[in-house]
């Protein structure tokens, strides 16, 4: 019971913070788009894809196997974080060493070359903080992680909010990122003595089998990042700085949704990984009622996005980026396939499949590259996004597929045509209330949404919380 409560803790309080932390980015990227308008933001937006691309390219999997590998019974967590801890902290150096080097045959401006530079520099702090996540979430402490992402992205704001106030320019905001990164560093690092002592370890025989079991999952990193980041790198070098300010406004609404399933499945993994050999019940269990909870978010952002797109990015980008309310249309598709990507991903790195996983995102990649190559210089931002819709579709059915074959296990949500309803219901009221305000529409379909998932009994309180529930997690005591 102390464990159950403990989780359901840790739901609560990063929910909140994830909640926080989101609305904070999606105020932050409102403030740029009206400061720096859809050139600047392209330009912004270009900087972040090279952050992406420094994180995927030195990821090699730490955080996914070395989370998995201390959830074992039995693990030597000093071990196997020191070690890991160091590596990172070596790959991540590299990286910021070479990174010049890489920009320089880029033909970007130099304040998007020194805004790279500036990223390379955040991404040390960032993937240093990241490499200890797996500690919380074993020690069912994710709240810490999500409230330091919080104050991070709070002093990310105020920078951003002190640059356009005081005139600094696109440096400025840029270097709030790198505030943001130390912050969120220092105090990951911090909290982590609680747990576990962290020491450099240079076990070179250790990295060598560790990353035998790692390096299919930093493959896939560095796939994921080609279909997920490389459609602002190719519009920025294929089309203008414009077009990929107006690509961003909306991707970056999808991208900042995207933690909801990232923070499900973060806490569920351990669980997963445990269970899966050991209890296959339990296992059935928790997946089965972690996809139905994704399906009765999915439906409803869907349907409201579909509708509610123009009011939205009115909202965050301003009249100045109304282009981008058909491209967010578009999008939220790529949304609700990501949502089950995660699912089924998570599937198969707690089976030990995730060399099987690279293929489909290997070939999921080659798809989505060859793709924008064509569609971007004929559609612009229109094609960059149905190639995010087709290629995640592509990976989310593909890796079902996988997870079907591999692992056995076919998801099942109970009723699934009273969740469905309740979405129509819900995207009935939009249409007929198009007249009235944003906000007003939105709460009437939040409203109704809820209000025919009762009439319908689509869904329990128990079954959600379920997933946190004692009987949810019991196997889980053997491991805390």
């Amino acid at each position: 019971m102390v464990i159950a409560r403990k989780i359901a803790y840790n739901v609560l309080v990063s929910s909140i913070s994830k909640i926080l932390a989101t609305v904070l980015a999606l105020v932050s990227i409102g403030l740029i788009t009206r400061y720096l308008g859809k050139d600047g933001f392209g330009n912004y937006s270009t900087v972040i894809a090279f952050f992406a691309f420094f994180t995927a390219l030195s990821d090699l999997g730490l955080s996914s196997i070395s989370t998995r590998e201390i959830s074992r019974n039995g693990a030597d967590e000093e071990k196997i974080m020191g070690n890991v801890f160091t590596l990172r902290v070596a790959t991540a150096l590299l990286v910021v060493i070479v990174s010049p080097a890489i920009i320089f045959f880029f033909p970007y401006d130099p304040e998007v070359k020194r805004g790279i530079l500036v990223a390379a520099l955040a991404f040390f702090f960032s993937s240093s903080y990241q490499i200890l996540n797996g500690v919380f979430q074993k020690n069912l402490a994710i709240d810490k992680i999500a409230f330091s992402e919080l104050i991070g992205k709070l002093i990310q704001v105020s920078g951003v909010f002190l640059a356009i106030k005081f005139g600094l320019g696109f440096d400025w905001i840029i270097a709030s990122l790198l505030a943001y990164m130390i912050a969120s560093f220092l105090m990951i690092f911090f909290w982590s003595k609680k747990y576990i002592k962290i020491r450099l370890r240079f076990n070179i025989g250790y990295w060598k089998e560790f990353l035998k079991e790692s390096y299919p999952i930093g493959a896939v990193t560095i796939i994921t990042f080609i279909y997920f980041k490389i459609d602002t790198i190719m519009l920025s070098l294929m089309r203008t700085s414009a077009d990929v300010g107006i690509y961003n406004a909306a991707y970056k609404i999808i991208e900042n949704i995207t933690f909801f399933p990232g923070m499900i499945m973060g806490l569920i993994f351990p669980i997963m990984s445990h269970s899966i050999f050991s209890d296959r019940e339990k296992f059935q269990d928790i997946s089965n009622k972690t996809f139905k909870v994704f399906l009765i978010f999915v439906l409803p952002l869907v349907v409201g996005t579909v509708f509610l797109s123009d009011g939205i990015i009115n909202l965050i980008g301003g009249a100045g980026f109304f282009e981008s309310a058909n491209v967010l249309r578009i999008l939220v598709f790529s949304l609700a396939f990501i949502f089950f990507g995660n699912f089924f991903n998570a599937i198969l790195i707690s089976g030990n499949q995730q060399k099987k996983l690279m293929y489909i995102l290997a070939l999921a990649a080659v798809i989505n590259v060859s793709l924008n190559y064509i569609l971007i210089s004929k559609f612009s931002y229109f094609g960059a996004a149905w190639v995010a819709v087709a290629t995640e579709f592509f990976v989310a059915s593909g890796t079902f597929l996988l997870v079907f074959k591999k692992i056995k296990y076919m998801p099942k949500a109970e009723k699934f045509l009273g969740i469905a309803g309740a979405a129509f219901f819900m995207g009935l009221v939009l249409y007929l209330s198009e007249s009235a305000g944003f906000f007003a529409r939105g709460f009437m379909s939040v409203a109704t949404y809820m209000l025919f998932l009762w009439v319908f009994k689509a869904v329990k309180t128990e079954e959600i919380t379920s997933i946190i529930s004692k009987r949810g997690i019991k196997e889980y005591e053997e491991i805390s």
